[in-house]
């Protein structure tokens, strides 16, 4: 079944060129199942592309799935138009009332901050806590994994050396569990950081569960409560050209940036990119919605919350 999206969302475009099957919100069909409900929460400066990252594996399901894309009151984004934000973002408080299926928070370019010091802190602890109840399952991604395990678990985050940048080669500590169906024994994941947390600090806490690793970039997997809380510090949803674009503006900027390991061929910037993860970020999508978000509401009727 398809996505469901606004018929004007600038995703819509990029991504029937990719001949991924959307339908636009005006036309969307009723059938006897009602569609997933999933909240977006984004925390990135360019909205339009990070919408389009998390769309693009969001429409690799049989299931139908209609997105409600959400935003900070308390932060005024200055890289996206205000059009657009008006025009398909809805602030937190205008959907505390209502019940998700699935909730996903992603990454924000705030992680060098503590975290209290993030000017919308106060709101998104406030965020957490209501997706506790009012969604059946939700990912958090990079920064967003950080602030959720340090808000319920008190995981510190640790600054890095030299940004963790690149994509590195990762195991599944049990491919049993639902969230890794499919998977090879090793696979590929950006990543793209300047912090990380530790596994010592995760395996001293009894309720978080350590699902995937990375001998190079650590910590991948973290999940909670049986998988309504999943906390993701690599960056699967990434676009073949991300890290290149990245790379290419931290240059320009002067930042101190090494090239993005395990990315260009040779490890040169001159020569064309190899994306090794597309595969296993739609089944791990793909996974989520059906194990974590769509099969807890059909074995009770209704929506898990607690």
């Amino acid at each position: 079944m398809p996505l469901i999206i606004p018929y004007n969302l600038p995703a819509v475009e990029i991504l029937k060129k990719e001949n991924i099957f959307l339908v636009d919100n005006r036309r969307a069909s009723v059938q006897g199942i009602r569609p997933l409900k999933i909240a977006l929460l984004n925390l990135m400066p360019v909205k339009i592309t990070t919408e389009t990252d998390f769309v693009r594996l969001l429409s690799n399901s049989p299931l139908q799935v209609e997105i409600d894309f959400v935003k900070m009151k308390s932060h005024q984004c200055k890289n996206t138009p205000s059009e657009h934000l008006s025009a398909f973002y809805k602030n937190f408080e205008e959907i505390k009332s209502e019940n998700y299926d699935g909730m996903i928070i992603t990454g924000a370019p705030v992680e060098l901050l503590e975290y209290e010091a993030v000017n919308y802190w106060a709101e998104l602890q406030e965020l957490f806590n209501w997706a506790h109840k009012h969604a059946a399952s939700t990912l958090y991604i990079c920064w967003g994994a950080q602030a959720g395990l340090y808000h319920f678990y008190d995981i510190p985050k640790y600054p890095l050396e030299k940004k963790m940048f690149g994509v590195f080669k990762h195991r599944v500590k049990d491919l049993n569990v639902p969230l890794f169906r499919g998977f090879d024994d090793e696979f590929y994941i950006p990543h793209s950081r300047h912090t990380e947390i530790r596994k010592s600090d995760i395996l001293k806490v009894p309720d978080l569960e350590l699902l995937s690793e990375s001998d190079e970039s650590g910590v991948y997997i973290v999940m909670a409560r049986d998988g309504r809380d999943i906390f993701i510090t690599g960056h699967s949803e990434y676009a073949p050209d991300t890290l290149h674009n990245e790379y290419l503006r931290d240059v320009a900027k002067g930042l101190p940036i090494n090239v993005p390991a395990n990315y260009y061929i040779d490890n040169d910037p001159s020569k064309a990119y190899v994306v090794r993860w597309r595969a296993h970020a739609h089944l791990m999508f793909k996974n989520w919605l059906n194990y974590y978000v769509y099969q807890p509401t059909l074995s009770t009727g209704k929506k898990s919350f607690l």
